[in-house]
């Protein structure tokens, strides 16, 4: 049944500082778990618009503190574990299709604020691309590989 599910709509985001290090979040909802900023495009709404949107509400980013460089071409996919299927998005999809960008971040860590409106980190560093792919759920491995490669970061 899971399979017949679609994909829900998103936005990923690498950004990267001066060190070529990248933001990553640990969630709340999971405390084991680091990830890049990444959430649903709202209705109308195109997906680089969605990118500023998440950064802002995930890790309080303004777009002024960042330059884009690079936009994927392709949307990647991910399915969730059926295990945890049913408690994200009302069990409504299979996992997300998504648009990665590639940000700079042009500010200082004080412009960096994840007690956003609604948190979705407890926390966050700059991680260079070992220890980020090390520390991500494993269904979002393959994707988070791929993306790099895609923006050529060899971090």
């Amino acid at each position: 049944m899971i399979h017949s599910l679609p994909y829900r709509l998103g936005v990923g985001l690498v950004i990267i500082n001066n060190q070529s290090e990248i933001f990553t979040g640990r969630r709340l909802d999971n405390t084991k778990a680091w990830q890049m900023p990444q959430g649903g495009i709202d209705n109308n709404e195109i997906p680089l618009e969605a990118a500023y949107r998440e950064m802002y509400e995930e890790s309080g980013i303004i777009k002024s503190k960042v330059t884009l460089l690079k936009q994927s071409k392709t949307w990647y996919r991910y399915e969730l574990p059926q295990e945890i299927q049913s408690k994200f998005w009302g069990g409504k999809f299979r996992g997300q299709s998504q648009k990665w960008f590639l940000f700079k971040f042009n500010g200082n860590d004080s412009d960096i604020n994840i007690a956003t409106k609604d948190p979705e980190f407890s926390d966050w560093k700059w991680s260079n691309k070992t220890d980020m792919l090390s520390s991500i759920v494993p269904f979002k491995k393959s994707l988070y590989q791929s993306v790099l490669k895609d923006f050529k970061l060899d971090l």
